[in-house]
């Protein structure tokens, strides 16, 4: 029987006799944790959808790289210590399960008409989730020393819905105003319109939200945020930094805006800079964040050299791990159960896609909906479809007329929304409802379906809109009673929440109008109600959502 040497015992054993350096183990976990982000995917979807068409909101797209960056290098830091805790197994099983619960559903905590959340928001799960990677394999110690990069992917939604309310529309008459009050003091005459800033009839520049420069501020922001980071600032220092950072992308966007008033005053006299006016912007805008940036840096720079100390050493990770082998590796064939689950509920899904009419998978802008000419009294009049400004569907729309004279009611359906609260997209342009309420109406097929309901006026007419959403062969969207605060929230179907159907909840949005803009809010609402329950009394929504079910 011959022997093997021992320089050649190495490639003999099992894989998991061969050891993994604690940097290909902790590399290992990451990719791992990587592709575990499968079992978020509509969080991820979510998110990539506004990093790739919200310009405010791209600058999300660096902070998981940044988180996990820094996640790496303070891990290195404590020589890839394995200290794993199972906490973190459940922190993750918890942060799993409310997104697929909120896929199947919708909840959304409402404080007041313009400050909506989606329960469990986006930046939570994000954060979740990297908490409890964290925990579960680098345990409490990691927690700590990764604690900023954690907390930073708080940040994947940069700037939330309720900054845009309260911050963003005002600045942007802010802007409007600075800009306004620089012509005039160089003595322009403009036309009375507070967002335009109209030189001649035909000759103007508008104001639009993206001109107060809160991309700017936003970005200058985390830039020192970040820094302030690397370069161990104190907190107040930090702060002051960040503080100072926004401040002075605010400064030189009034600069900016200052700069295109006196470009515009310039085209008057000099035709051809008319059809230039957007280059120009861009060209200053450029100019000036270069400046900015290259005076926050000189301030990060030298406030770091003053703050550049001894770097305090973490403790050195104790030679002899707590946890045994045999954890690290439950806890590695953890995160791999959950990444091959994750991948082939997506895998699952798109295939499930592929695999459909694509006439119904794709929806196409061409496509118009499925809708029946009649429902009781009511005939279809015309339907159309509603896309995002790129192309994408949102809703099918059918406009449906009563026998006699009578409000008209149009009833969209989106086949590709998982949940829509209208009240969210009214408040990002402004608009505050005149009233809400939860409308409850019986079906034609005698099921009590529940509408979350709200009245506007904008100027020309006044209409009620109501809003469902359908998951299975249940339909009702609540509202709690409460005017101060509560909830809107649906009510899944048991049999999806325990299967990886990629089946959605389908929501269903009706509109009715008025064209007496001087009608009071609570006569208008009583009309608009009785009308809308009047067309829902005769209509089986079952029935309308049945071609779009998966």
């Amino acid at each position: 029987m011959s022997t093997i040497p021992a320089t050649d015992l190495r490639p003999h054993l099992s894989p998991w006799a061969r050891r993994l350096s604690p940097p290909q183990t902790a590399w290992l976990a990451a990719g791992l944790a990587v592709l575990g982000l499968c079992s978020l995917r509509s969080t991820v979807a979510f998110l990539w959808a506004i990093w790739t068409t919200d310009a405010l909101k791209s600058i999300g797209m660096l902070v998981p790289v940044v988180s996990f960056v820094l996640i790496m290098r303070a891990w290195r830091a404590l020589e890839w210590e394995m200290e794993g805790s199972w906490w973190g197994l459940a922190i993750l099983a918890a942060t799993i399960g409310a997104v697929h619960l909120r896929d199947q559903a919708i909840l959304i905590f409402v404080l007041s008409p313009q400050w909506n959340i989606y329960l469990p928001p986006h930046s939570l799960v994000a954060f979740g989730y990297a908490a409890g990677v964290v925990l579960l394999f680098g345990g409490t110690r990691l927690f700590r020393a990764a604690l900023f990069p954690i907390a930073l992917m708080w940040f994947v939604n940069p700037v939330p819905h309720i900054f845009n309310v309260f911050v963003d529309l005002p600045l942007q008459r802010v802007s409007a105003h600075v800009a306004r009050a620089f012509a005039m003091a160089l003595g322009q005459p403009l036309s009375p319109d507070q967002m335009r800033l109209m030189f001649t009839p035909s000759y103007g520049m508008f104001i639009a939200p993206g001109c107060n420069g809160i991309r700017g501020a936003v970005t200058m922001g985390f830039v020192a945020l970040i820094a302030g980071h690397y370069y161990r600032f104190r907190w107040k220092a930090h702060a002051a930094v960040v503080a100072g950072a926004v401040l002075l992308g605010y400064v030189f966007n009034f600069a900016r805006l200052c700069l295109l008033v006196v470009y515009y005053i310039v085209g008057l006299h000099i035709p051809r800079l008319q059809n230039r006016a957007k280059l120009a912007d861009y060209i200053i805008g450029a100019c000036l964040f270069l400046l900015a940036t290259q005076i926050l840096f000189f301030a990060i720079q030298r406030l770091g050299s003053k703050a550049k100390q001894p770097a305090q050493q973490p403790a050195k990770a104790v030679a002899a791990s707590t946890n045994s082998p045999l954890f690290l590796r439950l806890r590695l064939a953890v995160m791999a159960l959950i990444a091959f689950f994750g991948c082939y509920g997506t895998a699952r899904a798109v295939i499930h896609d592929i695999a459909t009419d694509p006439s119904q998978t794709r929806v196409s802008a061409s496509s118009l909906g499925v809708f029946p000419e009649h429902i009781g009294t009511y005939t279809l009049v015309r339907s159309w479809n509603e896309n995002l400004v790129t192309g994408p569907l949102l809703f099918h729309w059918a406009e449906y007329a009563p026998a006699g004279e009578g409000t008209h009611i149009s009833i969209g359906v989106s086949p590709v929304l998982g949940s829509h609260d209208t009240l969210i997209c009214h408040s990002a342009r402004g608009e505050d409802p005149l009233w809400r309420n939860q409308l409850n109406v019986s079906m034609a097929n005698k099921q009590a379906v529940s509408f979350s309901a709200s009245l506007y006026n904008n100027g020309s007419i006044q209409y009620l809109e109501a809003t469902t959403i359908c998951s299975g062969s249940h339909c009702g969207e609540y509202s709690s009673d409460r005017r101060s605060f509560g909830l809107v929230y649906s009510k899944p179907d048991p049999q999806a929440l325990l299967t990886q159907d990629p089946q959605r909840p389908i929501p269903i949005l009706l509109k009715a109008e008025t064209l007496d803009t001087r009608m009071l809010p609570e006569d208008a609402q009583k009309q608009l109600s009785a009308d809308m329950k009047d067309f829902l009394g005769q209509t089986d929504l079952n029935a309308l959502v049945g071609p779009y079910r998966r």
